[in-house]
């Protein structure tokens, strides 16, 4: 996650309160689970605007069924089915519930 996207997020957090967020992303990949880790433990390179910034945030994947299933169908079709068809969405499932799971103890 960039430096610009960390600083965003955390302003957002901060003028709305962690408790009121949810983060959706939608990138592939290796990605997702230090991005997912940076918005809920804070940046493990200790490079951005949130090294040391336990912000706790609920992460989810544009592709988990829980978000999915509330994108209308024509949307999903044009904008995210393909992305379903190359991603490794198990391993995407499964990073995010073990850092959902880290969080919550």
């Amino acid at each position: 996650m960039d430096l610009e996207n960390q600083a965003a997020i955390k302003e957002l957090a901060e003028k709305f309160g962690a408790e009121n967020l949810v983060v959706v992303l939608g990138m592939p990949g290796e990605g997702v689970r230090l991005a997912a880790e940076t918005l809920t433990t804070g940046d493990p390179s200790w490079a951005g605007p949130l090294a040391g910034v336990s912000l706790e945030l609920p992460v989810f994947h544009i592709l988990e069924e829980k978000v999915r299933s509330e994108v209308p169908r024509d949307i999903y079709a044009e904008k995210l089915e393909m992305m379903e068809m190359v991603l490794d969405l198990p391993r995407i499932e499964e990073d995010l519930a073990q850092v959902r799971g880290a969080i919550r103890g």
